[in-house]
């Protein structure tokens, strides 16, 4: 009986999930993610006689000397790409003090790019993974593969806790050998002590073969500690747990600084490997980052 009551409630959550991103999609991103996010070019349609206007270098000289006529090639835009979404399933995507958590928001965020993949015939893919890669779910086309993905998205339970960025996009760069669009949807915390991101070499080489993208997520109560006295604190990746005073200006002053870091780290990263990003915050409208996120590319 508890069995049908889970899966009855998974089935709510997919259909929730469903019904507010693919409304979304089709009134809002669709267009968007078509501009935003190319083909691979223009591919060779036909050739038919030469129009008043016509570009003479399209000109197709030998059916026009067979045919003592002139006629030209006409080329379409090949729209079709696949596009692979790094999902991050690590503990900390639990985290929330609004009303949804960063994994919550992850979902919806990817629910979207699904669904503007599917209307614009393109293919999805997703890679889950932690500080390892969880589940790799080849791209395809179709709702029913799309809602699969959004059930792994709400459902699977990573093995390890931890995150590891650049294992995720090491995968990438092996499973996909034609050059896809990739987001990797994640909070990003997976840094060095100093702050500095760990992943630098694995995006350096991925960048060089796929469109790679990041969405970043984070909670509000991330970005400071609030004064609220003596704190038990526990790592929810690592396990380690501590006690904070949360009412030391200098903890709070050296957590800050250690914030900036991250971010300027991240920053510096993205820049100088031109990847394209967004911070959405889980308190946010998702909508407006997304929409400004498309207007940029």
């Amino acid at each position: 009986m508890a069995s049908n009551s889970s899966a009855n409630e998974l089935l709510r959550k997919v259909r929730k999930i469903e019904i507010r991103t693919r409304a979304l999609s089709h009134q809002i991103f669709a267009g968007e993610y078509h501009s935003a996010f190319k083909g691979r070019g223009m591919a060779f349609s036909e050739v038919r006689e030469y129009q008043y206007g016509d570009d003479v270098r399209s000109m197709d000289w030998n059916v026009t000397a067979r045919l003592r006529a002139p006629y030209v090639k006409v080329f379409e835009e090949e729209r079709e790409m696949t596009v692979v979404l790094l999902i991050d399933i690590s503990r900390s995507g639990l985290f929330g003090t609004s009303e949804r958590t960063k994994r919550d928001l992850i979902a919806e965020i990817a629910a979207v790019l699904s669904f503007s993949a599917i209307i614009n015939n393109d293919k999805v893919g997703a890679l889950f993974f932690s500080d390892r890669v969880e589940e790799f779910i080849p791209p395809k086309k179709g709702r029913s593969h799309l809602l699969h993905i959004i059930r792994e998205i709400i459902e699977l339970k990573p093995k390890s806790d931890g995150t590891d960025v650049g294992q995720a996009l090491r995968y990438l760069t092996n499973a996909m050998k034609k050059k896809c669009t990739a987001f990797v949807l994640s909070d990003m915390l997976d840094v060095n002590p100093d702050g500095s991101p760990r992943y630098e070499d694995a995006l350096k080489v991925a960048r060089n073969r796929h469109d790679i993208s990041v969405i970043k997520v984070h909670d509000p109560r991330e970005r400071t500690i609030p004064d609220v006295g003596l704190v038990h604190v526990k790592d929810s990746e690592t396990g380690e747990s501590a006690w904070i005073n949360t009412s030391s200006k200098r903890t709070r002053a050296e957590y800050s600084r250690w914030f900036g870091a991250v971010n300027e780290g991240e920053r510096r990263l993205f820049n100088r490997y031109q990847i394209d990003s967004v911070d959405i915050a889980t308190d946010q409208d998702y909508v407006k980052g997304l929409m400004t996120f498309f207007g940029r590319r």
